[in-house]
């Protein structure tokens, strides 16, 4: 499930292989899901520029003043091969195909591409709403808790996964997150003190700066197989702290799943 680590990953490595070089072949391939196609035949011949992650937002900028941002969403991924290297899944998932002489850069079932102008860019609502970046190095936590606090009257599992609040958290870390605070996810954020939200917010930018160098996603310390997490994805099973069993429910407008441990993070009455 891509989050900020993912982004800012995927980030680094199509930034080793495509800044600086031109754009020798670029399309969108039409398929199910992708929500707009954009023309891509204005990139042939630019030059890559920048390759940014900004939450979960992906940006490839180019030295005609065009941006590329995508979206991965749920299922969304960016891949790199060499020039005439097979691909690991097949070309109806391509989403978005740009090509150098080096290299190829491929998202798979990605639902969300568009191409910008540089006004565009300024005004795009997916962008400047966006809350600070938690893998920033400029993260201001003073905004971020400002934002927190306009959502006073959320539900805190809905407000870590707002992007307008802070950006980078998704399913997995809202969870995490809110089982290693001990915080009730279903509690208002008006139901916390500043400095447990800034502790979580402290906790969110640790565990996703631990997971940017790749591979399996790691909240617990351990690397083993089936022990890398704390309660994501393990509802019904104990609790690796309590022994409690671990429960799940859909949260928010947009039903995703809350796990949490009942007697880790107990209820949270409003102040």
């Amino acid at each position: 499930m891509p989050e900020g680590d993912t982004i800012f990953r995927t980030a680094e490595v199509l930034r080793a292989a495509l800044v600086g070089r031109r754009i020798t072949a670029a399309r969108t391939q039409p398929r199910p899901g992708l929500r707009r196609v954009p023309d891509l035949s204005r990139l042939i011949g630019a030059m890559v520029v920048t390759v940014e992650a900004r939450g979960k937002h992906l940006l490839i900028g180019f030295d005609n003043g065009l941006t590329v941002r995508s979206h991965l969403r749920m299922s969304g991924s960016w891949h790199r091969y060499r020039a005439g290297e097979p691909w690991s899944r097949p070309l109806r998932q391509a989403s978005v195909i740009l090509e150098t002489s080096e290299s190829v850069a491929v998202a798979f079932n990605t639902p969300v591409v568009e191409l910008l102008t540089e006004s565009d860019l300024r005004q795009s609502w997916a962008l400047t709403t966006l809350g600070p970046d938690l893998l920033s190095s400029a993260f201001d936590v003073d905004e971020a808790m400002s934002r927190f606090r306009e959502r006073d009257a959320e539900e805190l599992g809905n407000v870590l996964l707002d992007q307008r609040a802070v950006a980078g958290i998704g399913n997995v870390y809202k969870s995490e997150v809110a089982f290693l605070e001990a915080l009730d996810p279903w509690a208002p954020v008006a139901s916390f003190e500043d400095a447990e939200l800034a502790s979580a917010l402290r906790t969110a930018r640790r565990l996703l700066q631990a997971n940017t160098r790749g591979g399996a996603r790691i909240t617990t310390g351990s690397p083993v197989r089936g022990q890398a997490l704390w309660v994501y994805g393990r509802a019904g099973r104990p609790c690796r702290r309590c022994g409690t069993q671990i429960q799940v429910r859909r949260q928010g407008d947009l039903a995703r799943q809350t796990y949490w441990c009942t007697y880790c993070q107990p209820r949270r009455q409003p102040n």
